[in-house]
């Protein structure tokens, strides 16, 4: 198969070819809750390949028996499948090995080597190897020049193919991405790499391109002469929890806004590709990023607001403020929420405003994409209040698409109401569930990268952001607003819209 192909399938995807996947963070928490899981569907769907094995990396001390039984209890009550079926189970399980060593140890590369032999020699695997960075991102280039040194980067086989999967964040800005680029590089090939974002194995975020593509209703209006403004709001109720030392390192902005919400931008605006694949996918979407008009100290301080989430109420409990979280410190200027204004410089979107919106303790679960059109030129109905039309597609946490316009209310009076038309993915398709996860997981063993970020998009995706931290890192004694917990966050955000004349669409 080649390493770019068109992303079909039923619920994950055809069945992959025979492998063997190594999971390094094998013992982390991403790995028990969201990677180990996103397997063991895909094994029950059969869309993880007739033969495999999956081989944990890790510097915890555990035999093969222990890995399985640690994962296996996370499973058990994670797994997007429902509840796990026993010998489904036991069938999968005894496909999981697991690896002890070091990542910047050269023996534990060897030891691996020795043990990937005898597996695929014991399972008739026929080389293919899927190398899955489940790390913090620090070890990430120890594991990729290891990987390098000992030999695993190439295949070993004529018709195997070797492929790895890093996780999210690649950098922390746009210095730390190129270097992690060139590190990467000068191991793998471009066409090897897949940079992950679960956000993109939604169906409502792969959707985005079917619906404006495939129906001869949207494209024609989905530019600047129609589209008043575009908002995309990615919210969540939970705070850090247990998080703490690592948010203080990272915010919102680095967090959610350079990666998930600015691909959901880019998604939103790209052009037609010339064809459903990876590489003129990927093209499309970096050409919205190099579109973004940078920013500057002025537009900074005008369009982009952030915000720190303070002690507050959630379901009548008293939940702790960022500031008073295990691993903040008292004095933390960290932002939690950020809400920023984007215009995208082209012919398509010209003088089109994007909001983006990101932040944790806010009042709903939600992220969401609303497209809002511009009121009909001529209003017929001048002294009732008419809204405008509204394109609205749900990411989570329920999938769907909505469309809101307006109707006569029924009797004698011209009285205009505004509905809404629903169309959710668990009712019209079926109430299965599917992994995001899982989703990616499958396009990487097929080699379909279309669903994964290139090493130039995000390095555009950082120069826009980069300014951003510069400015902020600069103004040391300026404040974070506050916002009270369970609400849509600082006041300034609100503002910020209104000096546009416009306001936020709350789910």
């Amino acid at each position: 198969m080649s390493e770019e192909t068109t992303h079909f399938g039923s619920i994950y995807g055809a069945n992959a070819e025979s492998c063997t996947v190594v999971l390094f963070g094998a013992s982390g928490d991403l790995a028990k809750r969201k990677v180990i899981p996103a397997m063991y569907d895909l094994a029950h769907y059969k869309s993880l390949g007739e033969c495999y094995a999956i081989v944990g990396f890790a510097r915890t001390p555990m035999t093969d028996e222990t890995f399985r039984n640690n994962v296996g209890e996370a499973a058990k009550t994670i797994s997007e499948v429902g509840p796990i079926d026993p010998q489904k189970w036991s069938d999968f399980a005894a496909n999981l090995f697991y690896a002890e060593g070091d990542y910047s140890d050269p023996d534990s590369y060897s030891r691996l080597v020795r043990r990937l032999a005898e597996l695929e020699a014991a399972k008739k695997l026929c080389g293919n190897r899927l190398f899955y960075l489940s790390t913090p991102p620090e070890v990430y280039p120890d594991i990729v020049e290891q990987l390098g040194r000992a030999g695993l980067a190439r295949p070993n086989t004529p018709n195997s193919w070797v492929r790895i999967i890093i996780e999210k964040p690649f950098g922390r800005d746009l210095a730390s991405a190129k270097e992690l680029n060139k590190i990467v590089l000068n191991v793998f090939e471009e066409k090897q790499i897949y940079r992950i974002d679960h956000y993109l194995g939604k169906d409502t975020v792969q959707n985005l391109l079917v619906l404006r593509f495939g129906n001869g209703i949207f494209e024609p209006l989905w530019n600047r002469n129609y589209v008043d403004q575009v908002q995309i709001t990615a919210a969540e109720t939970l705070g850090v929890e247990r998080r703490g030392g690592f948010y203080e390192t990272a915010g919102a902005l680095r967090d959610m806004i350079q990666s998930h919400v600015l691909q959901l931008t880019s998604l939103v605006s790209v052009e037609p590709p010339a064809s459903f694949d990876a590489t003129a996918v990927r093209n499309e979407k970096l050409k919205v990023l190099q579109s973004i008009r940078p920013f500057n100290l002025e537009m900074v301080a005008q369009w982009v607001v952030r915000g720190q989430y303070a002690p507050g109420k959630v379901a009548e409990k008293h939940v702790p403020g960022y500031r008073e979280e295990h691993g903040v410190k008292p004095d933390s200027r960290t932002e939690t929420f950020v809400a920023m204004r984007l215009l995208v410089d082209n012919w398509r979107w010209a003088g089109v405003p994007f909001y983006l919106r990101t932040g944790k303790r806010l009042a709903k679960r939600s992220t969401e994409i609303m497209i809002q059109f511009k009121r009909a030129p001529h209003i017929v109905f001048r002294e009732r209040e008419v809204e405008p039309n509204r394109l609205i597609l749900n990411i989570q946490p329920d999938e769907g698409v909505s469309v809101s316009f307006g109707a006569k209310r029924p009797g004698t009076e011209m009285s205009i109401g505004n509905v809404t038309m629903n169309f959710s993915y668990k009712e019209g398709f079926g109430g299965t569930a599917r992994s995001a996860y899982a989703t990616l997981l499958n396009d990487c063993l097929r080699g379909d990268a279309t669903l994964f970020d290139r090493g130039d998009s995000v390095e555009a995706a950082w120069s826009l952001v980069d300014p951003i931290l510069d400015v902020w890192s600069a103004a040391k004694t300026a404040g974070v607003p506050a916002y009270p917990s369970s609400t849509w966050g600082p006041k300034e955000s609100d503002q910020l819209l209104e000096r546009d004349g416009r306001q936020w669409y709350n789910p």
